[in-house]
């Protein structure tokens, strides 16, 4: 197979015309981010200074910064050096922003796909479950079970979490994070209870679009057909009811994913974990600009990279779908 050919190929012209468009919506976010963080108010460089501020310091971290030239040099400079991959400088801590987000990066992962693990446990035995026993007391047990779970704060379960695992029981600590190559063991036993958190409250969200999409599909006239044709219970639900319902299902999961990804915030403050959410969050309060910008952009392009795969999938799982 030559290159003409493997780039004339459907799944590589989509991925290509799909990086395009990332490429102008994350251009579109730097914009918009920019133009945000300049109406924050309070002074930055005051900020970050605190008790060190002299006016000599204040003037020389304002020259180093560039936040002396006019806002359209400002953003042609931060433009320039964000295609080089330099995202700025830390006003807190003078890090360079792009080392401070990889740090930061693989806490979050580990929690968004431990969460998303979890809740795709729960959601999917749970929806299809609930959907086969329509108007049954086990649905209606489910749909209720779903809806606390929809209800309940993410900082609650959190915190009813470590009330019963780490201060009656014992068994995992209460916060903190261990990088994953340093030390397994504590990694896991770190990821447990926020992985938990995350991944409770996504399963309630879930398993009612499972159950939605599921009875959906049980509905159309091919599954009846399938039924009428003699096909044990076991292969109606997954080869024709299930697999076809599985569209809807990655739709929500992508969501929920790149939910999580960008960053819950509260559970990171409430289990100290060093994610993309609590970092952002601490940038705000101290007018960190560059580390603003630095991790909106990151977020943006985890939520297309998901978006691209998802997308992907559908093809996969349907091939009545095609890429285009």
């Amino acid at each position: 197979m030559g290159v003409p050919s493997v780039l004339t190929h459907p799944i590589v012209r989509f991925v290509a015309h799909r990086l395009v468009y990332s490429a102008v919506v994350l251009f579109g976010v730097l914009v918009l981010v920019f133009a945000l963080v300049q109406l924050v108010p309070g002074d930055p460089v005051r900020i970050a200074l605190g008790t060190r501020y002299t006016p000599q310091a204040y003037e020389a971290l304002r020259v180093a910064s560039g936040l002396d030239r006019p806002l359209v040099s400002q953003f042609f400079g931060y433009l320039g050096s964000a295609l080089t991959g330099d995202l700025g400088v830390s006003f807190r801590n003078g890090n360079p922003v792009t080392v401070t987000l990889m740090e930061r990066l693989p806490a979050t992962l580990s929690l968004g796909c431990a969460g998303i693990a979890i809740a795709l446990a729960i959601a999917l035995p749970a929806g299809i479950f609930s959907a086969l026993r329509e108007g049954r007391i086990s649905d209606a047990i489910v749909r209720i079970a779903s809806q606390f779970g929809v209800s309940i704060p993410d900082f609650w379960m959190g915190i009813l979490l470590i009330a019963l695992f780490s201060t009656t029981l014992g068994w995992l600590p209460t916060s903190g994070y261990r990088p994953l190559f340093d030390d397994p063991a504590g990694w896991l036993r770190h990821l447990v209870l926020p992985g938990l958190t995350v991944g409770l409250v996504a399963a309630a969200i879930m398993t009612r679009y499972v159950r939605a999409a599921v009875l959906e599909v049980a509905a159309m006239g091919y599954v009846r057909t399938a039924r009428s044709k003699g096909l044990t219970p076991r292969v109606v639900t997954f080869r024709h009811t299930v697999r076809n319902a599985l569209v809807p299902i990655l739709t929500i999961t992508g969501i929920q994913l790149a939910t999580l990804l960008g960053g819950v915030i509260v559970v990171e403050v409430v289990f100290a974990w060093p994610g993309l959410g609590r970092l952002v969050y601490n940038a705000v309060a101290a007018r960190d600009y560059p580390l603003i910008q630095g991790a909106v952009l990151l977020i943006a392009a985890l939520f297309l990279l998901i978006n691209l795969l998802v997308d992907v999938l559908y093809a996969v799982v349907d091939p009545r779908i095609r890429l285009a």
